[in-house]
């Protein structure tokens, strides 16, 4: 595992930053899990939340009971493996198996669509994992309520199809027992962004056929390097990021283009938004960006080339990167291990699902994209509604693009062997409202990040109400053609996500923050006409 910093005098304050966290006895204290490092207020929570640090031996006492149950699955024929989890519970899994390029079906969202669409494939031959610290967790309580259902409507017994993932002691953990599920326990003294290596990573990526001891062992290798003062990659790159934060440089332009590794941006992108973004402070994440343009940016490569890289394989990036955003929140003052500003919107979600919200008539209405929201400078159309929001970004801030929709529908657009791959890829491009991303970055120096909801809710969703009041907010919702029920809830799938959206934005909103909803009435022809006003801008 190696890290490398070219940033010329920006090298100079990484290195004061690194000299003081030495002379602290710092890299020490962390590797021994030392609850103190953080401050006293802190120090409750930390107590609870290092069991991280010792994952890459603590997990093997789950490696037999993970064999036999992926001996049976593969012996009874199960081949398509569904995973319903938020957050870390899903991010990890999802990056290690792109990784080893072995399927999995991830849930982390209500969009009906996207969860008939799972439910459509394979259901015959489907074994799902329920994943949730809590056993609370809205979505992955619907996500199960519905795979039931639908195991008992086709004549299989769920008990033979269900595995979860939880804590011990969790409401999931009597629900499962009671409905004879096999269940894994997972260390209750790690947090759910820090649990890639634990059972949350272990049991999904194992059952879809990646090698999770590989894993376990590279992060192994790279553990006794932790508690050294020198040679220690963990706080090279946790002193880098806290030394950029404080030089006014908050914005990390991740980048694995290069990198054997897939998708580790999107797993960071959570660990250091929902760690480090409270009390005014953070450092926001930025996937998928080309180019770290403005002076409050700075780039990260994951392998391959760059000014700055980190390089070394998945399971001990887990780990460097676990221990450098704790270092960084160290560096920051903050506390690394909680969430403050999490509840509020699924408090807000859970008031909008007990009432009917009046959305009031919209700003405007531009073809299949209906405006909500206030928007400076009377606009008279989409474009329009586009510009402002770009233009009210502010010195050293971010826009934040969030749609709750169907992060697959874009491949309905064109069938993967259709034509060569260019231009299929083309094809997907055109239809995926995540294009937008790079459309308005091409238009502004400054940050625009990309999230599909809810997943974002436990990622950036902490920072966005609890970092830097710096954002501007752009919202995409759809209109559902046909909705998917959640047994036992008075909601369907729609309603719950129309009631995410709303929540988060109202979060946003009592900050004063500029936000902007558009509802796209024909969710195929209102990502169409949102693109082709995006390109003409």
């Amino acid at each position: 595992m190696s890290i490398e910093v070219h940033l010329g005098e920006a090298a100079a304050a990484t290195a004061a930053v690194r000299e003081k966290l030495v002379a602290e006895g710092v890299p020490a204290a962390l590797a021994a899990g030392d609850p103190t490092l953080w401050g006293p207020d802190a120090q409750p929570e930390a107590e609870i939340r290092l069991g991280w640090l010792t994952l890459p031996l603590t997990s093997r006492e789950l490696l037999p009971e993970i064999t036999k149950l992926v001996e049976r699955v593969r012996a009874e024929g199960l081949e398509h493996v569904v995973l319903a989890g938020m957050g870390g519970s899903s991010l990890a899994p999802e990056v290690i198996c792109a990784t080893e390029d072995v399927p999995l079906t991830v849930l982390d969202t209500t969009d009906p669509d996207q969860v008939r669409r799972a439910l459509g494939d394979r259901l015959d031959r489907t074994v799902v994992v329920v994943a949730s610290k809590s056993g609370g967790t809205i979505e992955t309580d619907s996500h199960r309520r519905i795979y039931e259902e639908a195991f008992r409507a086709a004549g299989i017994d769920p008990a033979d199809r269900i595995v979860v993932v939880t804590d011990p002691g969790s409401p999931l953990e009597k629900t499962a027992t009671e409905a004879g599920y096999q269940v894994f326990l997972a260390d209750p003294n790690v947090g759910g962004r820090y649990s890639a290596l634990s059972a949350f990573g272990l049991v999904p990526s194992a059952l879809a056929g990646a090698d999770v001891v590989r894993l376990l062992d590279d992060a192994a290798a790279l553990q006794p390097l932790l508690a050294q003062d020198e040679g220690n990659p963990g706080l090279d790159l946790g002193a880098l990021l806290g030394a950029m934060a404080l030089a006014g440089r908050d914005k990390l332009i991740l980048r694995d283009s290069l990198s054997d590794i897939n998708g580790l941006p999107d797993w960071i992108e959570q660990l250091i938004a929902e760690s480090t973004g409270k009390q005014g402070k953070g450092i926001l994440p930025v996937v998928g960006a080309e180019a770290a343009e403005a002076g409050d940016q700075f780039a990260v490569n994951i392998g391959g080339e760059g000014d700055i890289r980190v390089e070394g394989p998945l399971g001990a990036q887990f780990l460097v990167w676990e221990y450098a955003t704790a270092v960084a929140g160290r560096v920051l003052g903050i506390d690394p291990f909680d969430q403050p500003n999490v509840a509020e919107s699924k408090e807000n979600t859970a008031k909008i699902l007990q009432e009917s919200p009046d959305l009031g008539p919209p700003l405007l209405v531009d073809g299949p994209v209906e405006v909500y929201g206030t928007v400076p400078g009377h606009p008279k159309n989409l474009a329009d509604v586009l510009t402002a929001l770009l233009h009210a970004v502010p010195e050293r801030g971010y826009l934040a693009i969030m749609a709750y929709l169907d992060r697959e529908a874009a491949f309905d657009a064109a069938s993967l062997g259709s034509g060569d791959f260019e231009q299929t890829a083309e094809a997907w491009a055109a239809a995926d409202v995540a294009t937008l991303r790079s459309l308005l970055d091409y238009r502004t120096p400054h940050a625009v990040t990309f999230g599909w909801g809810p997943r974002f809710l436990h990622s950036t969703g902490q920072y966005h109400k609890g970092g830097p009041q710096v954002g501007v907010f752009l919202q995409i919702t759809g209109a559902v053609a046909e909705d998917v029920p959640v047994p036992g809830k008075p909601y369907t799938l729609g309603r719950l996500q129309l009631a995410q959206a709303l929540g988060d934005i109202g979060a946003l909103w009592s900050r004063n923050r500029p936000a902007v909803r558009l509802h796209l009435t024909d969710r195929v022809a209102g990502v169409a006409h949102l693109l082709s006003v995006a390109e003409e801008l």
